[in-house]
């Protein structure tokens, strides 16, 4: 903590950092930022974890979370704000991160601001006829809500904002395709697509070219919606956001309100909980898998991936109650403690599943097709994996070491040995293959802390009392966790009330979304899809 002190007192001469913070935070007005984000990114703080709008009421502003691809412990927070609500305007840092293109134009989508030298200011969930900014406190959602269509110009638009040598502000317009490409849809009801994204993709005959991803139809706006709501209402929705991670993603808001609150789990539930999260972990690879396969023609191990994640959702709905969603963790535990014949009903799923592996790869990965269709198709370097911010196996099939449970232990995960699955950079490409691969092994090594922790649960209760209505002390407060696609994170911003004053969910498929114009580029369009496929993005949970 003091190296990171004393490196941010020399990357900020004369700033001293924000008090009673959870990680060293440094308070900068608009025009500090780039020189400050540069100078961390030299230092070695090459990974933007996350990037939050927030609107103070007085102002509006930014939040960024920053770590190091190599220091992975270390994180500092940077904030900066304008008082201009009128046309606030701020300096972009996707030139320094690469994974700040989506995040700005998230930012400017929800709170109108506009980021200086960003090439690309189109909104990115919502209508680009829509009024207003909703995410704004004084946002008017009567009045101000979309009265025409849109233009297919408005996509292709990409409007943008420089300084001149007075500095004042000129408006810009590029075009995102040229005059005579050809650019075909694919999506946004496509099955490849896995989810309602639509693809503008640019070809010269079979070749992609370019591609630029268009979210928001399914967008719902939990993160809105959270504003209104008490920290318990807002569980339910967690388990929404990447389905198929839900048990993880509400077990991090339960950490997040706990931590923040000072509530103390038991370690019976903490071990529990961390069992579903891996059983959760299982479940989503065995149907990234299967439909991995499905995409390049292989029905039959899709039949063969749901057939065992059966399993997994039976215990599920025999103790939590749901299958999809069991929504078992609540705040201070969980719902109800697990039934009599738990341990040996998961003792005999890890028996059961170390074999059915096995079968995956006999079935699968030695086919020859399949391994011609994988092997040196989609390559992404290390570097870029950090740039973009694609976590999780995605980022460790390209030997970026990012698992969450290693890098900041949390719960039970501090009780058990298990090895980060990363693909050797020697060895590997991070192509389709690596990425593939790296689920099946990583199931594994789930069934491994499985076994740990359900032969050995405490029995010091499932859940503790907590408040009736749960509010959280005046600050910020941010939780990570490692799901299935990588890198999830919970920022909530309390003032004191039972319900958050802003809550962000940072979304590791927004990342992932993003790396499919890198990836893509040079590949054939048949190669796409097999591409999309090995990066396992969920849309519910990049569109929130």
């Amino acid at each position: 903590m003091e190296d990171i002190k004393k490196l941010l007192a020399k990357v900020a001469s004369g700033k001293t950092l924000a008090e009673n913070t959870q990680y060293p935070t440094l308070e900068l007005e608009p025009n500090e930022v780039r020189a400050v984000a540069q100078k961390l990114k030299d230092a070695g703080f090459d990974y933007l974890i996350n990037l939050t709008g927030v609107d103070y009421g007085d102002a509006l502003g930014t939040v960024y979370h920053i770590s190091s691809s190599t220091d992975k412990t270390a994180l500092v927070v940077l904030k900066t704000k304008t008082a201009d609500r009128e046309n606030p305007v701020l300096h972009t840092v996707c030139d320094i991160w690469q994974s700040a293109n989506l995040y700005e134009r998230e930012v400017y989508d929800f709170f109108g601001i506009r980021f200086i030298n960003h090439p690309d200011m189109r909104r990115i969930f919502l209508r680009g006829d829509w009024k207003g900014f909703p995410f704004r406190k004084d946002y008017n959602e009567v009045n101000e809500t979309p009265t025409t269509n849109v233009d297919i110009d408005d996509l292709e638009t990409l409007p943008s904002i420089t300084l001149d040598r007075d500095g004042k502000i000129v408006e810009k317009n590029a075009k995102l395709f040229g005059a005579n490409e050809y650019v075909v849809n694919i999506g946004p009801q496509h099955p490849a697509t896995h989810g309602v994204l639509h693809l503008r993709t640019s070809l010269d005959g079979e070749i992609v070219k370019k591609i630029d991803p268009n979210f928001g139809y399914i967008h719902r706006g939990i993160e809105k919606l959270a504003e209104n709501l008490t920290y318990p209402q807002i569980l339910p929705y967690t388990e929404r956001l990447d389905y198929l991670s839900g048990s993880i993603n509400r077990h991090a808001f339960c950490m997040c309100v706990e931590n923040a609150a000072g509530i103390e789990v038991p370690q019976r539930a903490q071990y529990v909980r961390v069992i579903f999260d891996e059983l959760t972990r299982i479940a989503s690879h065995l149907l990234g898998w299967g439909c991995m396969a499905m995409d390049m023609g292989a029905i039959t191990a899709f039949i063969y991936g749901m057939r065992d994640r059966e399993k997994i959702m039976d215990i599920f709905e025999e103790n939590g109650g749901g299958r999809l969603m069991p929504a078992y963790s609540i705040i201070g535990g969980l719902t109800k403690d697990v039934t009599s014949g738990f341990e040996k009903t998961v003792l005999d799923f890890v028996s059961y599943m170390r074999e059915s592996i096995k079968e995956y790869h006999t079935l699968y990965t030695h086919n020859p097709i399949a391994s011609d269709r994988m092997h040196n198709v989609g390559w992404l370097t290390k570097e870029t994996a950090v740039a973009l911010g694609a976590t999780g196996p995605t980022g460790r099939a390209s030997g970026w070491s990012n698992d969450v449970r290693k890098i900041a232990p949390y719960s039970a995960y501090t009780k058990v040995n298990f090895k980060e699955i990363l693909r050797n950079t020697d060895t590997c490409k991070g192509d389709s293959f690596d990425r593939y691969i790296i689920r099946l092994d990583e199931v594994e090594e789930s069934l491994n802390i499985i076994e740990q922790l359900v032969t050995n649960l405490p029995g010091d209760g499932f859940q503790v009392k907590v408040p009736a209505i749960v509010k959280l002390p005046e600050g910020e407060y941010y939780q990570r966790a490692e799901t299935a696609r990588g890198d999830f994170g919970v920022y909530i911003k309390s003032d004191g009330n039972k319900n958050p004053y802003r809550v962000k969910f940072r979304s590791p498929c927004m990342t992932l979304i993003s790396a499919l114009d890198p990836l893509c580029k040079g590949e054939k369009i048949a190669d796409l899809i097999t591409i999309g496929a090995s990066l396992d993005y969920v849309i519910p949970c990049a569109d929130r």
